[in-house]
């Protein structure tokens, strides 16, 4: 079992320190869609599960949870281990970035719709020279294409949808494209826009109404 230490750390002014990059990527998808976000290490996993929605393009519409080894944090609200043989699930608000976020212990992985499997590799790293933090905020850095359409399937979903977008002579073109309902360009990612939504994620907690409405202007602005 991979140790966490819950001890508070609080009583420390804030400092560069008090950050750090998290870098967040989905696995199996080529090319690489990933993020790179400053926060702030006295985030709660719960906060992060907000942060990522938003970064990424989720609209927040499926149950999540965190691994880290055989550690499991997530919303209580899910009852993710309400049968005997499921593994305890600890409250992913009582967690901080800074519990985790330590070089001895592997990367945190981020699972969304467990349909799906959405799996998000969670890596952090020290802020390097001339990145600056803002105090109860996540700043995205920088990124690459933006995430897929919720509910397309998975990664072999996701393939096929892309593979249909893209030649107007596919079986499955226009349905895929009526499917869809909007126009979707897997290449698209721009950080000022994300940015400006994280920059109305609630703190130091997000309630689903609150990222409900964040997640829904992301998608105003998208129009």
């Amino acid at each position: 079992m991979i140790d966490v230490n819950l001890s508070g750390t609080a009583g420390r002014s804030t400092t560069s320190h008090d950050f750090c990059v998290l870098r967040i990527e989905l696995e199996g998808v080529h090319p690489t869609i990933w993020r790179s976000v400053i926060i702030p290490k006295s985030a709660n996993l719960g906060w992060v599960h907000a942060v990522i929605q938003v970064a990424m393009g989720w609209t927040n519409s499926h149950l999540h949870q965190f691994r880290l080894g055989d550690r499991i944090f997530s919303d209580p609200k899910f009852n993710l281990n309400e049968f005997e043989d499921d593994p305890p699930v600890t409250d992913e608000n009582s967690v901080t970035v800074g519990q985790v976020a330590k070089g001895q212990i592997p990367a945190l992985v981020y699972e969304y719709d467990f349909g799906d499997s959405w799996s998000h590799l969670l890596t952090f790293s020290p802020l390097s020279g001339g990145q600056a933090a803002v105090e109860n905020r996540a700043l995205c850095l920088e990124g690459s294409h933006a995430c897929p359409p919720e509910d397309c399937g998975g990664i072999p979903g996701y393939e096929d949808l892309l593979e249909a977008l893209g030649n107007k002579k596919h079986p499955e073109h226009r349905a895929m494209k009526q499917w869809l309902g909007r126009p979707y360009d897997p290449e698209a990612f721009e950080v000022d826009k994300v940015n400006r939504c994280l920059a109305k994620l609630p703190w130091p907690k997000v309630t689903v109404p609150q990222l409900g409405k964040v997640l829904a202007a992301a998608r105003r602005a998208k129009a």
